[in-house]
């Protein structure tokens, strides 16, 4: 009697996206995003397993988002990563180039910058953590989320440096830490410290740590370097695991008291905690600084990312004087 072969059975396939997100280190916020996607697509095309579709239905997934759902350049992108995803690391299947894809139109636009007077008039009418994490935006360089994500071992005051682990497109970078923030962040360290040490006499203190770094050094999740500089104000349930955690602030609320600064400083630009970025950046090539340095404190892969504040700086347009100033 022959001996039939074992079947073995095919993996769900939500489950299986997760898993490798998780074993790739991929974010939690973009493996929100790539699941996302995903759904879309499977919906987009009746519910049909993405085994049995291929190069033709992505395509025409993207195709759709950028003609019917007029949906931006860098939103297609992200979907069109998400799709190539699910087939080379978890279906294993290579697509060929996709060469029929209608592409969303990206927009040149300049950055808003805010001058130094509407930065100081915006950081005087922020209070307390918030004053402290846009003044850090401002004074370093840094998104928001590398700002809320910084972890206390990651702040060097006797060098004055920032390390920021793990920031867009999965680089460390070091950059400054101002002067004026010093005494400002360690005293917020000491109440941080007082939290934390709440945490553990109550049964918890426990961090999430990245790349499954608590399998490797069990315990590590509850020491004090591990701990995140600017904390939420509440413990909650981390989803991976179920555990009570103290997770980092939300931006949702360092968001919301930029927008209120600006309004109360009479400021007419649309002000985003990101615009402190991009002011840093300007302020420092209008002092003079290199264009490679303050790439580097930026963390862009691309200098030319980096050129695009040489067209913002406060010198008119392109850097030329008016004829109407030399007559």
């Amino acid at each position: 009697m022959e001996n039939t072969p074992e079947v073995k059975p095919v993996p769900k396939l939500f489950p299986s996206i997760v898993e490798r997100l998780r074993v790739k280190h991929y974010s939690k916020r973009t493996e929100e995003a790539y699941i996302q996607w995903i759904k879309r697509y499977i919906l987009h095309h009746d519910k049909r397993h993405p085994r049995d579709m291929g190069v033709t239905e992505v395509e025409d997934f993207l195709t759709h988002l950028a003609v019917a759902r007029n949906v931006s350049a860098s939103t297609q992108n992200q979907a069109k990563s998400a799709l190539l995803f699910l087939y080379k690391e978890v279906l294993e299947i290579e697509l060929p180039w996709l060469d029929n894809v209608t592409q969303a139109k990206a927009p040149k636009r300049m950055p808003v910058v805010l001058n130094k007077p509407e930065v100081q008039a915006l950081l005087n009418r922020l209070d307390g953590t918030m004053w402290l994490i846009g003044s850090l935006l401002y004074g370093s360089g840094l998104r928001v989320m590398e700002c809320l994500r910084l972890r206390v071992k990651d702040v060097d005051f006797v060098k004055r440096e920032i390390l920021v682990r793990e920031g867009k497109g999965f680089k460390d970078r070091v950059t400054m830490l101002p002067a004026a923030l010093i005494e400002p962040l360690k005293q917020h360290l000491l109440k941080v410290k007082q939290l934390h040490d709440e945490d553990l006499a109550a049964g918890f203190g426990e961090v999430f740590m990245p790349m499954a770094l608590d399998k490797k050094y069990p315990g590590a999740g509850r020491e004090w370097s591990w701990q995140y500089v600017f904390p939420s104000i509440k413990r909650s349930i981390d989803p991976s695991n179920n555990q009570i955690r103290r997770h980092h602030a939300d931006e949702k609320t360092v968001q919301r008291a930029v927008k209120k600064a600006a309004k109360a400083g009479n400021i007419a630009k649309l002000a985003t905690p990101h615009t402190l970025r991009h002011s840093f950046a300007t302020h420092l090539l209008e002092g003079g600084y290199d264009i490679r340095t303050v790439q580097e404190l930026l963390g862009h892969s691309d200098v030319s990312t980096t050129m695009i504040y040489t067209h913002v700086l406060n010198k008119g347009g392109r850097g030329v004087a008016s004829p109407l100033d030399v007559i």
